[in-house]
């Protein structure tokens, strides 16, 4: 299984688990060619950056997946710009691991750019730090906490956990978290340490696991911090999930892959099988559509969308010299980016890269239901972590972060998503 932690979640003794738990192929359209990365549209507004006190990191950065910048909307009219300033970092004398630095934060105002908000972080790591909510709200992760803000830029504790949080998951409908954090053994294992809430309720839970095994994936309700499920692991494991379950992958015969739903209430659905030469990776768009990112047999990626009811929806595939690719998603499941650095020459075993040959980074924007391209545009510079594209609510604007600017681009209508048990998403 391509998720070990799958077949060893567990639920926390005592507690219950309040849960209860089918298609036509679009044929793939041609990758888009390294050269060719003018954007497919103009912008309809653009708003300099450098005035904000932003400024390009350097080469240094490259390659390291640091998250530097994190570009959100607020609301149809309200972009949420955060960012690492340049300064010297501070390191703790007592451990090697405690990075600071300082993150600055603008609410910007649509069309105008006025800047209506303005704050400076102090986070304490270089992992993703900001996920958008609904709603005008957002999370940031800083070391083993857990904020959220707003619009003031006021930042409140919700959840704390007994190590580093080394990443953040939510499901599309934001009910709950996959939160994987490092949090060695004790040497006591009666019990497991759970997270804590901030209003200092606890959630307990019984169980024995390796002492190898210092790191614990956990499945938690967003606004109370319950945990439904946890394991521990011998490192961090991604766990997609929807509102009804998380996603299981076993390898099957040859280059087969076999899908699985894993109901929190219990049992599971198959969901079909896909065929990649490498594990493949697996991310909810919605609650009834899943999106793989493959390895084919020709040595490149692609990406396929799978209803929950079997169906395969579409595939694209991306360009041969694309490397390192992130999915970004518009919140009501209507889009999504795909955002890829780009090298002089396609990626092999025996043609490795070096920084220099890094040519740009490019992202193209899809529409959920049918694999439409609708934008292509290069980001710049290159932020080979992401962050630096973002889709409105309504996913009928992006903005993408290049050419010294955040750059908004006005989107057409989309077709309707495949008719799914379960799917939600409001046209």
């Amino acid at each position: 299984m391509h998720f070990a932690a799958a077949a060893q979640m567990r639920a926390p003794v005592g507690q219950d688990n309040p849960f209860s738990a089918p298609g036509a192929t679009v044929p793939a359209q041609p990758p888009a060619e390294a050269a060719s990365l003018k954007a497919s549209q103009s912008p309809a507004l653009s708003i300099p950056v450098a005035p904000l006190g932003f400024a390009a990191p350097g080469a240094y950065y490259l390659g390291q997946r640091n998250s530097l910048v994190s570009l959100d909307f607020l609301d149809e009219n309200r972009l949420l710009f955060t960012f690492r300033v340049p300064g010297l970092m501070r390191r703790d004398a007592s451990s090697t691991e405690n990075e600071e630095r300082q993150i600055r934060a603008v609410v910007l105002a649509l069309p105008s750019g006025a800047v209506l908000s303005e704050a400076l972080w102090t986070l304490h790591d270089r992992a993703r730090y900001l996920w958008p909510l609904a709603n005008g709200q957002f999370l940031v992760r800083d070391g083993n906490e857990i904020r959220q803000g707003d619009a003031s830029l006021e930042l409140k504790p919700v959840l704390r956990f007994p190590g580093p949080l080394l990443s953040l998951q939510m499901d599309p409908s934001q009910h709950f978290l996959v939160a994987n954090s490092r949090e060695p053994a004790a040497e006591d294992k009666s019990a497991e340490p759970p997270p804590r809430a901030a209003k200092t309720s606890d959630y307990g839970f019984e169980g024995e696991a390796p002492a190898t095994r210092d790191f614990m994936v956990r499945i938690l309700r967003r606004d109370s911090g319950q945990v439904l499920l946890y394991s521990r692991m011998p490192n961090a494991v991604p766990l997609p999930i929807n509102s009804d379950g998380y996603l299981e992958s076993q390898r099957g015969r040859g280059l087969e892959w076999s899908l699985y739903l894993n109901h929190f209430s219990g049992g599971r659905t198959a969901l079909g099988q896909v065929i990649s030469t490498c594990g493949p990776t697996f991310d909810f768009l919605t609650g009834s559509e899943l999106l793989a990112t493959l390895c084919d047999t020709l040595g490149g990626h692609k990406l396929a969308a799978i209803a929950t009811d079997g169906r395969h929806l579409w595939e694209n595939f991306a360009p041969e010299n694309a490397i390192w690719p992130l999915l970004v998603p518009a919140a009501n499941g209507s889009r999504l980016a795909r955002e890829s650095v780009l090298l002089s020459h396609p990626l092999s075993a025996r043609m490795p890269f070096s920084t220099e040959e890094v040519r740009g980074q490019l992202v193209e924007v899809f529409d959920a239901a049918d694999g439409r391209r609708a934008l292509t545009v290069q980001a710049a510079p290159v932020f080979d972590a992401g962050g630096n594209v973002a889709f409105s609510p309504s996913g009928r604007r992006v903005a993408v972060l290049t050419g010294g600017a955040i750059q908004i681009f006005d989107l057409p209508g989309v077709s309707p998503l495949p008719d799914v048990e379960g799917n939600h998403f409001g046209r």
